[in-house]
């Protein structure tokens, strides 16, 4: 298995702060192992990357400071008069009701939820993910709705832009459930419904041949944490760290995810993650995050039946092309 990274061990000290510290002995199920499972809640104003002029951490007072400016801010657009959404707007964020962000920094007031880099942002692009990514936005800007190939997998809700795997917040449908059982762990998000079966027994690793969007997923107990092994994604699914990044850039087929899950108290289960892509960063970067135990029930994702915006911007691209041509 994976050896522990320092950025492993940075998170084990942070765990220790006040707000994350083991007040009591976590649950255990009947078979010995922790008990993981339940409805988290991962959503959070914490960004994914640290601004470049913004401290390691906040003070007490700037994070209340930021809570109840989030707080007013959804007051004020839940109270907005209606107004018709503006060509080239976010269609997602006409109406407040439907955005979920939450309205609290992470416990421990760092920054931002990346960890390693210890600046708190991304590594730089390697010159075959620049190379790509330049690529990447050139097409789009001429092909971006030529064909539903062109737009990426959560437009088309093959996967969940904030259900991974890895988890990362994003705007909505924030919350995952775990299950679990002697050899199986399930983990299934809210968004687009996608359930992650992993075996925790010695159990063959699928040929490189074999892809999956999800990839291929197996965990392992390293004393009382769970961690999560994931290779062979498809080369199609291109993940990306949204709210972190510029357009164009994502993952390839190459890239490799260790996940871990460590039930810190009872409402606080602490995840952490590694991603390794060297065809799309020139180093692993690693994010953790508390996730909140809720007992709220998991909300129904349509994506499929109501995907209107799919056709819509398909036809919006047709008619752009109509008008180009004179209406022939």
């Amino acid at each position: 298995m994976t050896r522990q990274s320092p950025a492993i061990a940075a998170i084990t000290g942070l765990m220790m702060v006040p707000g994350l510290a083991l007040a009591q002995a976590p649950p255990r199920t009947s078979w010995g192992h922790v008990d993981l499972q339940g409805v988290w809640d991962f959503r959070t104003i914490t960004p994914l990357q640290r601004p470049e002029d913004a401290p390691e951490f906040l003070t007490e007072e700037e994070a209340t400071t930021l809570e109840q400016d989030a707080v007013d801010r959804n007051a004020r657009l839940w109270d907005a008069e209606a107004r018709r959404t503006e060509v080239g707007a976010n269609v997602g964020g006409y109406n407040n009701f439907w955005m979920d962000t939450g309205t609290k920094p992470i416990e421990t007031r760092r920054t931002s939820l990346v960890v390693d880099p210890t600046n708190g942002r991304l590594p730089d692009l390697s010159p075959s993910g620049q190379e790509r990514a330049d690529a990447r936005r050139e097409y789009l800007g001429e092909h971006g709705a030529d064909s539903y190939t062109d737009r990426n997998t959560s437009d088309r809700c093959i996967v969940g832009f904030n259900a991974g795997p890895p988890i990362t917040p994003l705007a909505y449908n924030q919350n995952m459930q775990l299950f679990q059982t002697r050899d199986h762990v399930v983990i299934y998000t809210e968004m687009v419904h996608t359930p992650r079966i992993v075996p925790l027994y010695t159990h063959p690793v699928l040929t490189a041949g074999i892809r999956l969007w999800s990839g291929d997923s197996r965990g392992s107990w390293e004393g009382d944490t769970l961690v999560v092994e994931t290779s062979n994604f498809n080369e199609q699914r291109r993940w990306i760290p949204l709210g972190g990044v510029s357009g164009g850039v994502y993952t390839t087929a190459s890239m490799t995810l260790v996940e871990r899950f460590t039930r810190v108290d009872d409402d606080t289960l602490e995840y952490t993650f590694t991603v390794t892509d060297p065809d799309t960063w020139t180093a692993p970067w690693t994010l953790s995050m508390p996730m909140r135990r809720t007992d709220q029930p998991l909300f129904e994702y349509a994506c499929h039946e109501g995907n209107y915006s799919m056709t819509g911007i398909l036809a919006g691209e047709r008619m752009e092309e109509l008008a180009e041509a004179g209406g022939k």
